[in-house]
């Protein structure tokens, strides 16, 4: 990995297996799939299911009598999602907006949704269509960061601070929808059953650089004039020299449909 602030934009299904294959990813996912009680038989739905990190895993635990349905937006991820799931003939991959869920109304069991409503147009409009897709006594599983509580150690705080704030206010679209998933999950109708949070941590800067984004938006902030660019790239060089110390907050919420 570079030290540099010109590291590329790694590729979104690259860099989202990845992620869930790490430490943090795995326990946190497995965390979700236990508090989600999925049965076989059950009917579960999969939004914004990337490249079809989890697919699999729904599959095998609602078997052969039940039925998974991920759904995605962008072309590319879903093919991923296809290959990734060719054997697996109770998986259905559907090409569809989050904001109109195409499943018929009280036919789904189980869902989840994870690390999406932060970068959707309306988290609100997306419950509701969640609320409308699921049965009674359905459970659903939202998990976000929220993005005000990274913290990432230098010496020079205020940069780490800025950068935080860039990332809140420039990179993310809804970046602390992770505190307030319980709320929006009652205001579309659902109860809250269990909210929890969990804190990544991360010890190793390359690991922390491409998982965060730490050069590639430093570069962005330094562009658009929001940080300083000899104090950003100091700052940076700093991080790769070590100890490298980064944490934030991931915030999961199951709730179940009265």
């Amino acid at each position: 990995m570079s030290k540099t602030l010109g590291v590329p934009t790694p590729d979104q299904a690259t860099y989202m297996l990845r992620a869930a294959s790490e430490d943090a990813g795995r326990t946190y996912k497995r965390q979700l799939l236990d508090l989600l009680d999925l049965r076989p038989g059950h009917t579960v739905l999969d939004v914004g299911c990337g490249p079809g990190t989890d697919l699999p895993a729904l599959a095998e635990r609602v078997g052969a009598s039940g039925r998974v349905i991920g759904v995605d937006q962008d072309p590319a991820m879903l093919a991923t999602a296809r290959e990734r799931t060719a054997a697996v003939d109770t998986v259905e991959i559907r090409e569809a907006d989050a904001h109109v869920l195409p499943v018929a109304p009280g036919t789904v069991d189980r869902a989840k949704i994870d690390r999406v409503l932060m970068h959707v147009r309306s988290p609100a409009e997306v419950l509701a269509q969640l609320h409308t897709a699921t049965r009674t006594g359905a459970l659903v599983g939202l998990v976000e960061p929220d993005w005000d509580t990274l913290a990432v150690d230098s010496e020079d705080l205020e940069t780490s601070r800025a950068f935080t704030r860039y990332t809140t206010e420039k990179v993310v679209r809804h970046a602390t929808v992770g505190r307030g998933l319980a709320r929006l999950a009652v205001q579309a109708g659902f109860r809250i059953e269990t909210t929890i949070t969990n804190a990544p941590l991360f010890t190793d800067f390359e690991h922390g650089d491409h998982t965060l984004g730490l050069g590639r938006n430093m570069q962005q902030a330094i562009a658009e004039g929001h940080i300083d660019r000899t104090r950003g790239e100091a700052w940076f060089a700093g991080l790769a020299r070590g100890p490298f110390y980064a944490s934030f907050t991931l915030v999961t919420v199951v709730c179940s449909r009265p």
